[in-house]
């Protein structure tokens, strides 16, 4: 094989799941080189001028297939400050958030992750208004007001646990966050 590949991919794919698929698919391919631009909006990949696209939890046209490449999960987590917690005190209960600041990620398509709360059997959906709204291509700078103490967010367990084994932040709850749209990892779209 040889030429361009380019791919249309979320940025938050870019961070958990392309980069050691790109290094085996590079080392494989030395003669393919890969263009990867992100977009966190569903669009048509071919009309953005891409041979595949790789989405989380999106339809697929009906002239594209599926490829999973990534993990069947991927779940979300409720983090704080520890300072924040001191000064607001600690949720113990899905209800005792409606009393703290909250920092919201919202998808390009104008939809807020949702907040998909899970312990055991017992599954708690909270809409809980924030006070910063950050899209979902800017988590990072998400995760450091979460860190400067502006409130609790919620995101990928994966990307907060550095955070949490450092002691920046600390899990909220014992709930899990299951993410609404988000959690079954939508596989590449490949056209036919």
């Amino acid at each position: 094989m040889r030429g361009l590949l380019k791919l249309n991919v979320t940025g938050a794919v870019l961070v958990d799941i392309l980069p050691p698929l790109v290094e085996r698919f590079v080392a494989t391919h030395p003669e393919v080189r890969v263009e990867i631009m992100i977009d966190d909006r569903l669009v048509d990949v071919t009309a953005a001028g891409c041979d595949a696209g790789i989405r989380y939890g999106e339809y697929l046209a009906k002239d594209m297939i599926a490829v999973p490449i990534g993990p069947r999960f991927q779940r979300l987590a409720l983090a704080a400050a520890p300072p924040y917690l001191e000064a607001h005190g600690v949720p113990l209960r899905p209800r005792d958030l409606l009393s703290h600041e909250c920092i919201r990620l919202r998808f390009s398509s104008g939809a807020l992750v949702g907040w998909n709360l899970e312990r055991g059997d017992e599954h708690v959906p909270i809409d809980l208004p924030g006070r910063l709204i950050i899209g979902v291509d800017a988590a990072p700078a998400a995760i450091e007001f979460a860190r400067a103490g502006r409130g609790i967010i919620a995101t990928f367990e994966n990307w907060l646990d550095p955070y949490f084994r450092s002691g920046a932040l600390q899990p909220v709850c014992e709930f899990r966050c299951k993410p609404a749209g988000y959690s079954d990892l939508k596989p590449a779209s490949v056209p036919i």
